[in-house]
């Protein structure tokens, strides 16, 4: 393996590219982009994953932040889904609790309805932060993001070459050259991070499996709204009448967008009660359609689809940059050596990565809102996944033996939260589990949880605003 050409200069093509020249600095790596083909730009918040690709690539946090106009994230507000408003975090005390595969803190809050104020941490819900405990998510401006990960592919000499591919030649190996309208590229191996054009994938006869039957938004727009005082630590998903709108702070502003079912209302309406929230008028920057999806096979012969190109599920957990890493970080395991049965099993986790991306945001729709026409209609059609352990997790926590592949984005502890806040478990249940647990369990759940306030409080006393934070770092030299 000498050369490799990365088709696509978006955010999934630029981060498999750094990640792939970490792991192999020997191997020629060359981005293809175009600058007639913009980026989508609607996924500016990032998930925990992002953390292990900058620990990985040696990417300074201060920097990231000055140059991407980065803001921190915790995890998700989820407002007017559910009678009260509740927040996908995972840190804290009961994630780093566990009894085997159980993470017996969640059992003990979920039998004492404890709110997730109780066991976090408190700075977060007052958008401050300290030091030690700053979050491992962040939120970008994604065009500074694209151009700060093409600084950092230059520093580590990957080519990037400014050109449009016309034609593709294919053999019985798969991809033998690329062509645009005066230059022959070949190499060995190719990544298809094309977006929604898949220009590579679909040329070796890769077919689209839809989602639609399952996940109910098919199109969305975007916009930016004005500067603020303070940002939340949070992305706000806020329930509207026919799907649901995200709110992002940015240094700078705020980004904003409505995803929503085209067969309830239309971008302009959609545009309309956003503003009417909002209290402002907005000008919509990107209007975009798409079904949820993946292609059946995102490895095929001498060429993988990352990114876009590969799987949509819609932007709600803000899970395309979380994917494109998980890929790129199963593929670098894969790529100098592989056979076809590495490529079957590259295939077969890949699947198991979206199915498990479509499965958690499916939970989140198992709600009982009827308060619009779209939420009246809506009858949530569970996932064959969704359909086994429902009732399993009735009666108990997930645990990490309930989930089959490596490199998914969501695991026990994430679905535990949205269970509880869904009220989806039987309380009674983990009742009668209590009733027969042994009492040093019960006592290392007191003495945790006073710790873990204890913790807090003294933290809380130091945690300065968010956006202070976020004036300090770009202050620094």
């Amino acid at each position: 393996m000498k050369e490799i050409i990365i088709v696509g200069g978006g955010t999934a093509g630029l981060v498999s590219a750094l990640i792939l020249k970490q792991r192999y600095f020997k191997i020629n790596i060359s981005v293809i982009k175009s600058d007639k083909i913009g980026i989508i730009g609607v996924g500016e918040g990032s998930t925990e994953h992002w953390q292990e690709f900058m620990d990985f690539c040696n990417i300074d946090r201060e920097e990231l932040i000055k140059e991407t106009d980065a803001t921190y994230k915790f995890g998700v507000m989820f407002e007017d889904w559910t009678p009260e408003p509740y927040f996908h975090y995972i840190g804290g005390v009961p994630n780093d609790k566990i009894i085997g595969q159980q993470k017996y803190q969640y059992s003990h809050i979920i039998r004492e309805k404890s709110k997730p104020i109780e066991y976090s941490q408190k700075e977060m819900w007052e958008n401050r932060i300290f030091y030690t405990t700053q979050p491992h998510q962040y939120h970008f401006n994604t065009f500074k993001l694209n151009n700060y990960l093409l600084k950092k592919c230059k520093e580590k000499n990957i080519n990037i070459i400014e050109d449009e591919i016309v034609d593709i030649g294919l053999d019985e190996k798969g991809i033998s050259y690329l062509k645009s309208r005066d230059k022959k590229y070949v190499a060995d191996f190719y990544i298809d991070s094309t977006g929604f054009k898949k220009l590579l994938i679909s040329k070796l006869g890769a077919k689209w499996v839809s989602y639609k039957e399952y996940l109910p938004m098919n199109e969305a727009i975007a916009f930016p709204t004005p500067d603020t005082e303070e940002y939340n630590l949070y992305t706000l998903a806020k329930a509207m009448n026919s799907g649901w709108m995200w709110r992002i702070p940015v240094y700078g502003r705020w980004g904003n967008g409505y995803v929503f079912n085209n067969n309830y209302i239309t971008a302009e309406q959609a545009k309309k009660e956003c503003e009417d929230w909002l209290g402002i008028e907005v000008e919509i920057g990107k209007n975009i359609k798409f079904e949820a999806g993946t292609v059946d096979k995102a490895w095929i012969k001498n060429c993988v689809a990352i990114g876009l190109s590969s799987s949509f599920i819609e932007p709600l957990e803000a899970t395309s940059i979380g994917t494109a890493i998980s890929q790129s970080f199963l593929l670098m395991h894969k790529i100098t050596t592989y056979t076809e049965g590495d490529i079957e099993e590259y295939n077969n986790i890949y699947r198991g990565i979206v199915e498990n991306i479509r499965d958690f945001v499916l939970l989140h729709y198992h709600v009982n809102k009827k308060d619009s026409k779209f939420w009246k209609e809506f009858k949530i059609n569970l996932s064959p996944y969704l359909k086994r352990f429902l009732p399993i997790w009735n009666k108990r926590i997930p645990m990490r033996m309930d989930f089959k592949y490596p490199y998914c984005l969501f695991y026990e502890h994430n679905f535990i939260v949205i269970l509880k806040e869904l009220g989806l478990f039987d309380v009674s249940s983990f009742n009668k589990e209590y009733e027969v647990s042994s009492d040093w369990i019960s006592d290392l759940t007191k003495n945790d949880l006073k710790e873990f306030r204890e913790f807090t409080r003294l933290f809380y006393e130091n945690a300065i605003s968010h956006k202070d934070t976020i004036e300090q770092v770009r202050s620094k030299n």
